[in-house]
């Protein structure tokens, strides 16, 4: 039997699940992020019934803005592709890398898997409530600023203890339980799934401004990763939207930004300052939002499944900003989930490990490689390069597509073997 992290001791004794207000669903959803609102679109088309249960009140800010082109696969299969294609934001077709006077482009349309070549870069504050809305608009109940404060899953049916706005508890029970918290990690942190990541420690200080950049080959339907001039570990990422305005971050080790004084803004103003190229783009800019930071980022848990509960996204595992690829993972996890749900409520055994955290696990692993890779030095030789075959380009291009399932691709199959043989011959 697994109790809360807070101290309530047991469930029974303690009393949070006796005298509450009870509500019972088919899955509530913990987060209504991208991974809970597609996993509730797709549920809803099972005909199930969804409560997503939602900490913030939405629109709220987050990072992570740059979707890659698989990802237009799960919102189409999740009925918003249109939603988005309507919103209005900023193409996005390729991803650009910079370091000194170095650049190289990677143009999705030339990539080795077939799918998607275009996305979008996202304000996430206004796409996670376009798909949130969407959700809703399908069926889906969404309770915003109610907190999961607790959780028991020793019974047939898991039950949550929420807290309302008002500051009120009740209780709801559910056939299952998805949690899609992000970087909350409601699930990992009240049933003490977390284990550390094989990740160092790294921080990111990041915010949006006004860039008013003029530069005429500056591609706005690009995100521009740029590299330390004096440290290849340390790089920036610039992703633009619509109406003039960007993303902007950093992420270096925790220890170099103790060597800058001031505010996170002005830390993040002078590493920009040391980066010639990117201080000439951006000199214009109107620096008008606080600048915020995140340390520690990398997660991992023991499990992604259990009795009664998966977890999505990076509710389970988060690598690294470098490759964008929070939110493909996020709707992957979304889509696998729901399918095992289908079979589960249809009456089938299922088995969340080969079904559900094996297929995932294709994905995160292909990424993982490619994160190590760019830390390492290596994927930087690669991409600066002065000779690339085309078809390893196309095969890499597939990766920063998001394509990172197509196992057809060598860079797929094997990742390490792969990218490792390439960072010698780059050498």
């Amino acid at each position: 039997m697994r109790f809360p992290a807070s101290g309530l001791g047991s469930p029974y004794e303690s009393g949070w699940l006796t005298g509450e207000t009870l509500k019972k669903v088919e899955v509530v959803i913990i987060g209504a992020g991208p991974a809970g609102s597609v996993a509730a679109a797709l549920l809803r088309q099972q005909d199930r019934q969804v409560l997503m249960l939602e900490r913030e009140q939405f629109p709220r800010f987050s990072i992570g803005e740059s979707l890659l082109p698989q990802s237009m696969e799960y919102l189409e299969q999740g009925g918003m592709l249109r939603a988005v294609v309507e919103a209005g934001f900023q193409l996005k077709n390729g991803a650009a890398f910079a370091r000194g006077r170095q650049y190289s482009e990677f143009d999705f349309s030339e990539k080795y898997s077939p799918g998607w070549s275009t996305t979008y870069q996202v304000p996430r504050a206004c796409f996670d409530h376009l798909l949130a809305l969407e959700a809703e608009a399908q069926g889906a109940e969404v309770s915003y600023r109610h907190e999961v404060v607790a959780i028991d899953v020793s019974g047939n049916r898991p039950r949550v203890k929420v807290k309302d706005p008002e500051g009120e508890h009740y209780l709801v029970e559910a056939r299952f339980i998805l949690d899609a918290s992000g970087f909350g990690r409601i699930l990992p942190r009240l049933l003490k799934l977390e284990t550390p990541s094989n990740f160092p420690v790294r921080s990111a200080i990041f915010t949006h401004i006004e860039d008013r950049i003029t530069h005429s080959e500056f591609d706005r339907n690009k995100i521009r990763v740029i590299v330390h001039p004096q440290r290849p570990d340390v790089w920036f990422w610039l992703i633009p939207f619509a109406a003039g305005r960007c993303s902007l971050g950093v992420v270096t080790e925790p220890a170099l930004l103790e060597h800058y004084q001031g505010t996170d803004t002005q830390r993040l103003q002078a590493l920009v300052g040391e980066d010639r190229t990117l201080a000439n783009l951006l000199e214009n800019a109107c620096w008008d939002t606080p600048a915020r930071r995140i340390v520690g980022y990398s997660a991992n848990v023991k499990s992604l499944s259990g009795p009664g509960y998966a977890l999505l996204g990076n509710a389970g595992e988060f690598l690294d900003p470098i490759f964008s690829s929070g939110v493909t993972i996020a709707f992957k996890s979304a889509s696998l989930a729901a399918a095992v749900l289908q079979r589960r409520f249809a009456g089938e055994m299922v088995d969340w490990s080969s079904e559900y955290a094996e297929p995932l696990k294709i994905g995160v692993d292909t990424f993982r490689a490619f994160v190590e890779s760019w830390y390492r030095g290596g994927f930087q030789r690669i991409v600066f390069h002065h000779n690339q075959p085309v078809e390893i380009r196309r095969m890499i291009s597939a990766i920063l597509a998001g394509y990172a399932w197509d196992e057809s691709n060598p860079y797929v199959r094997e990742p390490r073997r792969r990218l490792a043989a390439l960072e010698e011959l780059c050498s």
